[in-house]
């Protein structure tokens, strides 16, 4: 029996499946796009190198990982019967972090987020009506909480279905997660709703630069548009993947959903902005928060042009609302469960922030070994 993961080739997800693999000794299904098993382990490597080498991989792939080339949002993930069936008969449990976080497009995330999420219901439901299902566990957002001011939130005062949300992958996630709770009334859920995910604190290397061209522009600016002593809910992709991994893993964790923050410990823009002046020794950026309308007009005025500037802005106009709400995330359940918190943005920003520039937002993937034979799939 196996932990059917979904999104395992995506930042969150790819941590997970190392970590499951790694830490807990697991045994994985994973569903992973390709036209058959050998263009479906190619893309599984491209995620997995930045966690282990290939020799390590490879011993993963032929003894506890069997991968299922498919789609989420096709009927049955596009799988032959054989295949789809073998993986209902052979999940014992599921973690489903895929998504899409194309924050500017509403059928994306529809299509994705609605439609892939129902997919995984449909094959949770038919394994729990086999042989019993051990766990759903659905990686979720704080971003369900809608458009908060100044505040503290908890993971019971979360979802307010009168209030609005910030883009459509916050309105398509909470309704994921109402689809889960109703779909699945017999069996034991986790939701995990990990805040903004930016970098991995053992580590520079990253494979996610979306949030880091947003971060890397902001450090470059002498001065900021926000107010110094706003705090930032940022958490370490480290601990939201051993956190999910950890208590997916519980035979009985104390509550049904986690916010994978860092809570009342989030550090101001004048801490993290401190801390980045010295590491590279530089002045610091004053903070002049009446710019902040300015700044966010002449970031929408650039996103709706063409070429490089506009993509950043694009980047930049996403990410806005959640630089500037001066919002977060009571993590009090996950870090009493855990034994310990995540590790404050300031100790490890500076690494990625010399990686991503160094590397030019890129990661180095390396080739699939020419001599080595392809993984099989179910």
């Amino acid at each position: 029996m196996a932990i059917f993961l979904t999104g395992s080739t995506g930042y969150i997800g790819a941590h997970v499946a190392a970590n499951l693999l790694e830490t807990h000794g697991a045994s994985l299904n994973l569903l992973v796009r390709g036209k058959d098993a050998q263009e479906a382990a190619v893309r599984l490597w491209s995620a997995a190198q930045l966690h282990m080498e290939f020799p390590k991989f490879y011993e993963y792939l032929q003894t506890r990982i069997r991968i299922f080339p498919g789609d989420l949002t096709a009927p049955q993930f596009g799988l032959n019967r054989d295949d789809y069936d073998r993986l209902i008969h052979t999940t014992d449990s599921v973690i489903h972090c895929a998504a899409s976080l194309n924050r500017k497009s509403e059928k994306n995330c529809l299509n994705v987020n609605l439609r892939g999420t129902l997919e995984v219901l449909q094959l949770a439901r038919r394994s729990h009506y086999y042989h019993g299902l051990r766990r759903f566990s659905n990686v979720s957002t704080v971003a369900v909480a809608g458009k908060r001011s100044n505040e503290i939130v908890s993971e019971d005062r979360s979802i307010d279905w009168e209030r609005s949300d910030y883009d459509p992958y916050a309105r398509t996630k909470k309704f994921c997660e109402h689809m889960v709770r109703e779909l699945l009334p017999d069996v034991q859920i986790t939701i995990f709703r990990p805040s903004i995910v930016l970098g991995d604190s053992r580590y520079p290397e990253t494979t996610q630069f979306d949030m880091v061209k947003a971060f890397v522009f902001l450090a470059g600016l002498k001065a900021l548009p926000f107010r110094p002593n706003d705090r930032i809910d940022i958490v370490n992709v480290d601990f939201v993947a051993d956190a999910i991994a950890t208590l997916h893993q519980k035979s009985d964790p104390r509550y049904d959903t986690y916010h994978l923050s860092s809570g009342r410990d989030s550090q101001t823009f004048r801490e993290v902005t401190s801390a980045l002046a010295a590491a590279q020794q530089t002045r610091k950026p004053i903070f002049l928060p009446f710019l902040e309308k300015p700044f966010s007009g002449a970031v929408n005025g650039l996103a709706s042009r063409k070429g490089s500037m506009a993509y950043g802005a694009s980047l930049m106009k996403v990410f806005m609302p959640y630089l500037v709400w001066n919002t977060v995330f009571d993590n009090t359940r996950v870090t009493s469960e855990l034994g310990r918190k995540p590790t404050p943005f300031s100790k490890y920003s500076y690494g990625l922030l010399k990686f991503s520039r160094e590397q030019n937002f890129t990661y180095p993937y390396k080739p699939w070994p020419a001599a080595t034979a392809g993984g099989s799939a179910a």
